[in-house]
C-alpha cells in the first residue's frame, strides 16, 4: 500500500505551487527515483514540462511528456494526463482533481495544495478517498 504525502503551502500561487512541485521532483531524480506527475489538463502538462527545464539556473532533470506512446526508459520523470503508464508507477505527484486509478500500484503519492479555497476543498476530498482506502497518509504543513 502506498504512503500518500500532502504538502501545504502557505501561498495561494499556483506558480509557486507549480515551482515546489519542480524541487520534489529534482530531489526524487536526485534519489534515482521514477516520477509520473498526472496533470489535470494537458496545458498544465505542457507548462510544467517548460517550467522542469527552465525553473533552476543549472538544473537538469531528463523528462518528457506522455501521450499516448510509451516514455523512452531513460527519461525517469514523465508528465501526463492519462493512468501512469507501467515502469512509471513509483512516485506519482497528483494535480489533478480526482486520487488515481489503481492508487495501490504505487510507493508514494504526493498531493501538493496551495492555500486557495478551490484547491483546499478539492484536497480535502482527495484525503476523504484516500482515508476510506484504508492507505497511510502524512500531512507536511509548509508554513513551518
Amino acid at each position: 500500500m502506498p504512503e500518500v504525502s500532502f504538502y501545504l503551502l502557505p501561498s495561494e500561487s499556483e506558480t509557486k505551487r507549480y515551482l515546489f512541485l519542480c524541487k520534489l521532483v529534482e530531489k526524487a531524480y536526485r534519489e534515482h527515483h521514477r516520477v509520473y506527475i498526472l496533470a489535470a489538463s494537458t496545458e498544465q502538462a505542457q507548462q510544467l514540462d517548460d517550467l522542469l527545464w527552465t525553473f533552476r539556473a543549472g538544473s537538469f532533470i531528463p523528462h518528457q511528456l506522455y501521450t499516448t506512446s510509451l516514455p523512452a526508459a531513460e527519461n525517469p520523470i514523465v508528465i501526463g494526463c492519462l493512468n501512469a503508464p507501467d515502469g512509471w508507477r513509483q512516485i506519482l505527484i497528483n494535480l489533478a482533481e480526482n486520487i488515481p486509478e489503481s492508487p495501490g500500484d504505487y510507493t508514494r503519492i504526493i498531493e501538493i495544495l496551495d492555500n486557495s479555497e478551490s484547491c483546499k476543498q478539492t484536497g480535502r476530498n482527495r484525503y476523504r478517498r484516500y482515508q476510506a482506502l484504508g492507505l497511510t497518509i502524512n500531512t507536511h504543513n509548509m508554513n513551518s
